[in-house]
């Protein structure tokens, strides 16, 4: 089943999302113990976040900075003490039986992060209703042995914040445009690495069909832990279109709690939803109120980076950049910051761009690096824009060279020399190329001559083969329409 806008027969959907963040430190979020991907099971636990009798919890602080800076970044108001609370539910993955959370007085609230223009027909406002800490829970894993579940809780107690949005959005694709602007946003504040393959960025959507005229909240489903953007539209659409067949054949919709299918993209039932009081929340007594002080927040105000979207603004009017071409250079704060350098240095911020758009980002996608950590230094791409600029290389040339100059750490003119791949003007060695293309081709030779011109094209392609893309293109060509006059016959008298 697919919906393919947010109203049909008149009918709205309404949208809300849960979004767990796990957050960038290098321990968890009570305890000392590392946060660390892929680690063998249960070797990065103490007995903290085992829950042992006896054991204490102690605040990340670095957690608690980046949550506040995530805040101060989606626009919400940071409250200056907060209280930490027990959320009570017992998994196997979860040895306390309770996780340590926020509640009736979380970290932050009342925000907002615009839907992008080109997802709304207008601009989309979408409020957050609240930003709070919390610990993750561990991991179950159903597929290690044959009939059995184990349990892995390297992941228990690592630090999360939870983003609540309020109901604001109203179609899958609007869903999945603000979830995009918001992990860019995150990696841009290098809050989270938003490793959505990898947990870090974890999505529970809510989801009702509201029939025409009616303006009160209907009956809701939460589909859980969806961890890719196409996985959030499918399952949007998916359950928006279930609750509308409900609603046309005069059913009711079940207030229930969803798992996600991907295989075959439908839904199933997990459980009943909880409501607030099945959690039995009360205060953490082994921790005390969470206190926010002014200078803090002032502080991490005064570190935010410009925003992705803003700086995708600037850089069409200080570059006069395409939209399409800023979007993709703002698009991480890395390739962000080298692209500014790369046209500070070279002054020429639209040629920069041409090359981060072609031969930077082919080059990096080949050889698995990312444009900035383990690339060129900026000068130096200016380097290799100069001297093909300057005519001493071909622009075909380019990307061959700045390959060799990532994998070698050599400079664009020691890589020219050493390759011999400065152009080839004017002179003998040009004139034979020239000469061996057209004694190769003598048909092609009689055809131009003939009147079929755009066989140029064709010559002009065997000298650069030869070349080995040396030649230079402008004095190539006139040596070409020279050499490919028609010959003059003498008649006499």
């Amino acid at each position: 089943m697919m919906l393919e806008s947010n109203a049909v027969d008149g009918h709205e959907t309404i949208i809300g999302l849960e979004i767990h963040v796990q957050l960038k430190t290098r321990s968890k979020m009570f305890c000392g113990c590392a946060v660390e991907f892929g680690a063998p099971p249960n070797t990065l636990v103490c007995p903290v976040c085992l829950g042992l009798p006896g054991a204490l919890p102690v605040v990340n602080r670095r957690a608690v900075e980046l949550a506040v800076f995530a805040a101060l970044a989606l626009n919400c108001q940071v409250h200056s003490r907060s209280v930490f609370a027990r959320k009570n539910y017992f998994y196997p993955d979860l040895p306390k039986g309770y996780q340590i959370s926020q509640f009736d007085r979380p970290l932050t609230t009342s925000g907002w992060l615009d839907v992008p223009a080109d997802a709304a027909s207008t601009p989309r406002r979408v409020r957050v209703r609240r930003i709070h800490v919390e610990e993750d829970s561990g991991k179950s894993l159903h597929d290690r042995f044959a009939g059995l579940t184990a349990v892995d809780l390297n992941r228990a107690g690592v630090p999360l914040v939870e983003i609540v949005t309020e109901p604001d959005l109203r179609s899958p694709a609007q869903a999945r445009a603000w979830l995009v602007r918001l992990k860019q946003t995150l990696e841009y504040l290098e809050v989270s690495d938003c490793n959505m393959e990898e947990g870090s960025l974890r999505v529970d959507a809510n989801v009702s069909v509201r029939p025409p005229g009616v303006t009160a909240l209907p009956t809701k489903t939460e589909v859980k832990n969806l961890n890719s953007f196409s996985q959030l539209e499918r399952a949007l659409e998916y359950e928006a279109s279930r609750h509308l067949a409900i609603l046309r054949a005069g059913g009711s919709v079940a207030h229930q709690t969803m798992l996600w299918d991907p295989a075959r993209n439908e839904s199933r039932p997990m459980r009943g939803k909880e409501e607030l009081h099945d959690y039995r929340y009360f205060p953490e007594p082994d921790l005390l109120d969470l206190v926010v002080t002014e200078e803090t927040v002032g502080q991490l105000q005064r570190q935010l980076p410009e925003l992705p979207w803003q700086k995708q603004e600037r850089f069409e009017k200080e570059y006069d950049l395409t939209p399409y071409d800023a979007g993709v250079l703002s698009a991480s704060r890395q390739l962000a910051d080298y692209y500014e350098a790369l046209a500070r240095i070279s002054g020429a911020p639209r040629s920069a761009a041409n090359w981060m758009m072609r031969e930077a980002l082919s080059v990096a996608n080949e050889l698995g690096v990312s444009v900035g950590e383990g690339f060129v230094d900026p000068a130096r791409l200016a380097e290799l824009m100069e001297l093909v600029a300057a005519g001493r290389l071909s622009h075909n040339l380019g990307a061959e060279v700045l390959r060799s100059m990532v994998e070698t750490g050599k400079a664009a003119a020691q890589v020219v020399a050493e390759r011999g791949l400065e152009k080839i003007k004017a002179g003998s060695q040009l004139d034979q190329w020239v000469e061996e293309a057209l004694s190769e081709n003598p048909a092609e030779v009689e055809r131009f001559r003939g009147g079929e011109e755009k066989l140029l094209a064709f010559f002009i392609g065997q000298v650069m083969r030869k070349s080995k893309g040396r030649a230079d293109a402008k004095q190539l060509r006139e040596r070409l329409l020279m050499m490919l006059k028609p010959e003059r016959t003498d008649t006499g008298s």
